[in-house]
């Protein structure tokens, strides 16, 4: 699906070039079934992305589950063999509310 979202963007793309034109007095009119052809076109593409976004949703919200908390590890290392690694953050001593003199 991924390698068909570039070939939507250009027929968006040139589906809306006439609405992007400057207005010259020698140009001619625009053609209405042109516009309202972008209408149904932009719709379109509106529908098509709610609905991905839609279908993705719950995909996502399994994987952020399945990772959970993220911030007790450090970002990715790649070493010079190639193997990456991912290092858990140094523990925080914690404060006992007595200080040392």
């Amino acid at each position: 699906m991924t390698h068909r979202m570039p070939v939507y963007a250009l027929v968006a793309a040139l589906a809306f070039a006439p609405a992007f034109a400057l207005a010259d007095d020698d140009a001619p009119q625009p053609n209405p079934q042109v516009s309202e052809g972008a209408q149904m076109l932009s719709e379109g593409m509106r529908l098509l992305l709610r609905g991905l976004m839609d279908e993705s949703e719950e995909g996502w919200s399994k994987l952020t589950d399945w990772l959970g908390d993220l911030s007790q590890f450090q970002p990715p290392e790649r070493l010079p063999n190639g193997d990456i690694i991912i290092r858990r953050k140094p523990m925080a001593e914690p404060e006992t509310g007595e200080t040392d003199i």
